[in-house]
């Protein structure tokens, strides 16, 4: 059986644990409220699927700086954005409604090529630019094609010049009659 420092009694422990929004949280307010009521590191880890290691763990984490220590730690890494910040995001929501330099749209490594040259930096990853668009609410928007009789005389000869055939008759045959393994023989000499 751990031992439970009295950092929260058990019922508020019980109110944690139901009120935890976080499955994760959810279940280490519970282990630890088993644990206070006298349940044995065994038992609990039985009832929630944990390995008894890890239940004392917990307890040890929980013991040492209190109900702070409990729930999923790697969320609140203290890390905070350091690309896509709120400046950065206004910043590309203005530069987005122009054109890029190349006058196409605007994509995922433009949009990291002109974060690099907007934070000082020398290249930011393609994906950083992606999420940045998606960030902001953008999407390439591109209109329907029409119907190709609506396209004028000019327009069709254009497309008719830009696309190639391909299929320009019959393929040539390849040759299987015989077999190219050994030396030619005959049965009728024998």
């Amino acid at each position: 059986m751990a031992r439970i420092v009295g950092h929260l009694s058990i019922a508020e422990l019980e109110a944690r644990y139901r009120a935890a929004q976080d499955a994760t949280e959810a279940r280490h307010f519970q282990a630890i409220w088993l644990l206070a009521q006298g349940r044995t590191v065994l038992e609990v880890a039985e009832v929630l699927a944990f390995v008894p290691r890890w239940v004392t763990q917990l307890a040890v984490r929980y013991n040492a700086s209190g109900p702070e220590a409990l729930g999923d730690r790697r969320r609140r890494n203290g890390k905070a954005a350091s690309l896509l910040t709120g400046d950065v995001l206004s910043a590309l929501a203005e530069r987005v409604r122009t054109p890029p330099e190349d006058g196409g749209l605007w994509s995922g490594p433009k949009v990291a090529a002109w974060m690099a040259r907007h934070l000082g930096q020398t290249k930011v990853h393609p994906q950083r630019g992606w999420e940045a668009l998606r960030r902001i609410g953008w999407s390439p928007q591109a209109p329907r094609p029409r119907h190709p009789r609506a396209a004028g005389a000019d327009e069709r000869a254009a497309f008719k010049r830009g696309s190639t055939r391909r299929f320009r008759g019959p393929r040539r045959r390849i040759p299987t009659g015989r077999s190219r393994s050994g030396p030619r023989t005959s049965t009728a000499s024998a």
